[in-house]
């Protein structure tokens, strides 16, 4: 059974239906990938599925019930990267990443931290207020907040913003252990490449569809 499937979603603003009759499942472990161009309801359909934004009409079911994000486990289980980290000014990039693992009771959560400075390549900047980062610093610090924490469910938008080619490439091989690990991504790119690499499933969004 998928752990998240949706149904029938349209989202309309005014006069204007940004998603009309979208449906899609991801199970554990695979990868789903929206594509498009901008303005073709990518991003709507990530704020509704994580319920940032409500559906006009449609279903949004998180493991056989109806997804609620105010749910416990609904945000134990899913992690979120839709733009720049919000972030305290006074708290370097570690204390934010420890101070988010602590709040998800992760076991050994300094050891997880570590591991993830290092994953995402910020073990140099982890004393650095999260302002003084460069843009490409600041996705990955924006992605290390996910993998700090528990997850079943990523929804990632655009992740491979502003990272580089190396980045792109790095980013592909974290999120293809992610899915030997289980979990389910739902995502939406403009990078071919990292599409190719990681999604099982590609849903063109758009006025044709």
């Amino acid at each position: 059974m998928a752990l998240l499937e949706v149904r029938g979603l349209r989202r309309r603003y005014a006069d204007v239906d940004v998603v009309s009759g979208l449906d899609l499942d991801v199970g554990a472990g695979q990868a789903l990938a929206l594509v498009g161009s901008n303005g073709s309801g990518k991003s709507t359909v990530l704020r509704c599925v994580t319920g940032a934004d409500t559906p006009t009409e449609g279903t949004v079911t998180w493991d056989g019930e109806p997804l609620d994000e105010r749910k416990a486990g609904v945000r134990a289980a899913l992690a979120t990267v839709m733009d720049d980290l919000d972030h305290f000014p006074d708290l370097s990039v570690v204390e934010h990443l420890d101070l988010f693992a602590r709040a998800h009771r992760v076991p050994d959560a300094e050891a997880v931290v570590d591991d993830v400075l290092r994953d995402v390549g910020l073990v140099a900047q982890a004393s650095q207020l999260p302002g003084t980062l460069s843009s490409g610093q600041r996705r990955r610090f924006a992605l290390a907040s996910a993998f700090v924490r528990p997850r079943r469910l990523l929804v990632l938008d655009e992740p491979e913003q502003r990272l580089d080619t190396e980045g792109v490439a790095w980013l592909a091989g974290r999120l293809q252990r992610e899915k030997a690990d289980g979990t389910a991504i739902l995502m939406a790119s403009h990078e071919p490449a990292l599409v190719e690499a990681v999604a099982d499933q590609v849903l063109t969004l758009g006025t044709s569809r």
